[in-house]
């Protein structure tokens, strides 16, 4: 059964969302179909045509109708934000003999579950969640994977051009089209006193009810894991029902979060992580019909990496919508504190396999590319 936000949330998400994510969409999602307009925060991009991306990539039409049904993830439902861009692009897709048919969920674990049921071909969650599919690409959100977005940048570029990696976007009947920029996540906390790893001992921290490891990493710090998903963290916060959350900046505004931060209350200008989503679809259907399929996706995945820096330029906007008072900057040592319990956590993750080691070890050589006289960038165990 889908979970549904209450009315009043639903009605916040929209009004908040509606602007930021279908431009991000836009820009990062590989979105070559559709011809708009995107705009956020003074941030205004024309977006390509089926005629923009024919000329840029010498691609044509399907010879013959191709017919998609995608799931996605968006939390306001049918009428959200998401599922109005995804209308755009269904209308675009017939110009290249694409029938394309959308179905919305909002509830992530139920578009998941549809799509590897086989009622869906292809499907757009968030890239925690995509790692069923495809570990190599799901691990990409690994805790403290990026630094900053300087390094994420090159990351992408990485992911989407390197002929050694592409392989390694495909497992069994499963294939990650694209990782979505999203933003970086942080830590936020009721109480800005709780400005260390070891004043978080015996807090209440919110965590994703399916995602055990979550709440293991929770318990090795001290901390009391609270079962959480996306349509309840965020009043579990405001109310006090926990201490401490992490979100992206996108999640602030929409979800009030300032209510929780209060006076007190403070958000750590450090990542967790940097936050992503993900297209999958079943590759053997569409090879069956696209027999080029390989080579249409690495033109798109090229193309549309043509507006990574405006992606990013939104995603920057969107941090920084977050009122300076609530940011705390922390100090060298609690940051490099923070920067080994990560390491750690990762290395742990890894060993169980949790995380695919291909994929740590390419997130490594990014941050070491960007920081060579890091101190981890000497140590072999990653």
């Amino acid at each position: 059964m889908s979970i549904t936000l209450p009315a009043a949330l639903s009605q916040r998400l929209q009004r908040q969302t509606r602007k930021a994510l279908p431009a991000l969409l836009a820009l990062a999602m590989t979105s070559p179909l559709a011809a708009a307009t995107a705009s956020y925060q003074g941030i205004s991009v024309s977006l390509p045509s089926s005629a923009d991306v024919s000329a840029a990539t010498g691609m044509k039409p399907l010879d013959k109708v191709l017919h998609i049904r995608a799931c996605i993830y968006d939390p306001i439902g049918s009428g959200g934000p998401i599922s109005e861009y995804a209308k755009d692009i269904m209308l675009e897709a017939k110009r290249w003999n694409v029938d394309l048919k959308v179905k919305s969920y909002t509830d992530e674990r139920v578009a998941a579950e549809e799509f590897k049921a086989g009622q869906c071909d292809a499907v757009a969650v968030s890239t925690l969640r995509a790692r069923q599919f495809n570990n190599f690409a799901g691990s990409f959100d690994a805790i403290g994977n990026f630094v900053n977005y300087d390094q994420m940048k090159t990351a992408l570029r990485i992911l989407h051009t390197s002929p050694k990696v592409a392989p390694l976007l495909i497992s069994g009947d499963y294939q990650v089209g694209g990782i979505i920029p999203l933003g970086a996540v942080y830590i936020m906390v009721r109480d800005r006193q709780i400005n260390s790893i070891e004043k978080a001992a015996g807090k209440k921290i919110a965590v994703l009810e399916w995602d055990k490891m979550q709440a293991k990493m929770v318990q090795q710090i001290g901390a009391q894991p609270v079962a959480s998903d996306i349509t309840n963290f965020g009043t579990k916060f405001n109310n006090g029902v926990v201490d401490i959350i992490t979100a992206p900046a996108l999640a602030f505004r929409p979800l009030e979060l300032y209510r929780g931060l209060g006076d007190k209350g403070a958000i750590f200008n450090l990542p967790l992580t940097m936050m992503t989503g993900s297209i999958v679809f079943h590759r053997e259907k569409f090879l069956k019909e696209v027999p080029d399929l390989d080579v249409r996706l690495q033109k798109i995945r090229e193309f549309v990496l043509g507006y990574l820096d405006t992606g990013f330029q939104l995603i920057n906007r969107m941090d920084k919508t977050v009122d300076s008072k609530y940011w705390m900057e922390l100090s060298a040592t609690d940051r490099e504190k923070y920067f080994r319990m990560m390491r750690e956590a990762r290395l742990q993750m890894t060993k169980v396999g949790y995380y695919d080691p291909r994929m740590m070890s390419l997130l490594k050589k990014v941050r070491c590319k960007h920081e060579p006289s890091h101190y981890e960038c000497s140590l072999n165990d990653e």
